[in-house]
């Protein structure tokens, strides 16, 4: 099961809230994917489907726990699709229908059905007045339109919308808890995401989905130890290539002095200084000064190492010079 789904597995099985919760949740779900259809004797119906049975199980629940009426569920084959069945949840009986659709604020007085308008601006919408209904309507989203990528890829999360005014009202709930959502035109959704590890482990914890939330958090501090490792072994192994090719030019230098003038005309510690560092090639700056007679620290080998390799550069060019 992909990541997404253990979220909206464990978001059905939630234990019910208050009844204002659960008209939350609802209102969600049949915003984001619901509708309703009028028959030819101005009766609606009220349909909603979906491909995830963790999202059409809950949905049922919600109906008949909250509004205790009598709910039908259709399960359709789907030919030449990933997913092999689609869930469709009706409420056909026309007093019920209107009953929910009152009650979750979908419908106005009027008979306005603000489904398929964009005319209920959900932050002032009672349904949602309430911290832990904005909660109950994020879950009822994202269990509808929501989904979260593999954490071991990468973070990213979002809510998939089919027009621009829901997506900027899903964003505007998920603003009431400090989450800055984007909105991005894919195809023909409106997508409202999330990329921060940060942000979705918050998003989650608002949702209260604790159990991947708490996944989640461990793939995350894996990372980024994993990341951190990376990071020590890489800065160890570039010290270590300047390390060695330093060495490697000391050496050469010293060598082209040697043959070239030898170590005679030297000061005495810049030939003693020559002789160490080619009868110890691997050794440390710090090795090298201890080698030394008297000792001497890191500055004063890197110092005098330093004016060995001017000395054989001089002598370079002195020879390109004179050809």
């Amino acid at each position: 099961m992909s990541f997404s789904g253990q979220i909206k597995e464990e978001l059905s099985r939630q234990k019910l809230g208050a009844r204002h919760c659960r008209i939350a949740e609802t209102a969600a779900i049949l915003w984001m994917c619901g509708g309703v259809s009028v028959s030819t004797k101005d009766k609606f119906c009220l349909k909603m489907q979906t491909e995830n049975l963790a999202v059409a199980r809950k949905y049922f629940t919600l109906l008949k726990k909250t509004f205790n009426i009598r709910v039908e569920l259709c399960i359709r084959q789907n030919k030449g699709s990933r997913r092999g069945r689609t869930y469709i949840v009706y409420v056909k009986n026309h007093e019920d229908t209107v009953r929910i659709l009152q009650a979750v604020k979908l419908l106005g007085t009027d008979g306005t059905d603000y489904m398929e308008g964009e005319t209920a601006d959900l932050q002032d919408n009672l349904v949602i007045q309430r911290t832990c209904c904005k909660r109950a309507f994020l879950r009822g989203a994202f269990l509808a339109a929501g989904s979260v990528s593999d954490p071991q890829r990468f973070y990213h999360m979002e809510f998939a919308c089919t027009s621009e005014y829901r997506a900027k009202q899903i964003q505007s709930v998920l603003r009431t808890f400090e989450l800055e959502a984007r909105i991005i035109l894919r195809k023909k959704y409106y997508v409202v995401y999330l990329k921060e590890g940060n942000q979705i482990v918050d998003a989650l914890n608002v949702m209260e989905a604790h159990m991947a939330l708490m996944e989640l958090e461990n793939i995350r501090i894996l990372k980024d130890m994993r990341n951190t490792v990376n990071r020590k072994v890489n800065c160890e192994a570039a010290n270590i290539h300047k390390t060695v090719s330093a060495a490697v030019k000391q050496i050469e230098d010293i060598k082209y002095i040697r043959d070239t003038i030898g170590f005679d005309d030297l000061s005495e510690a810049l030939a003693q200084m020559a002789e160490v560092r080619l009868s110890n090639p691997d050794a440390t700056l710090k090795e090298l000064g201890l080698l030394l007679t008297p000792s001497v620290g890191k500055s004063g080998v890197n110092h005098r190492l330093r004016k060995l390799g001017e000395i054989a550069d001089e002598l370079r060019d002195n020879k390109e010079e004179k050809h």
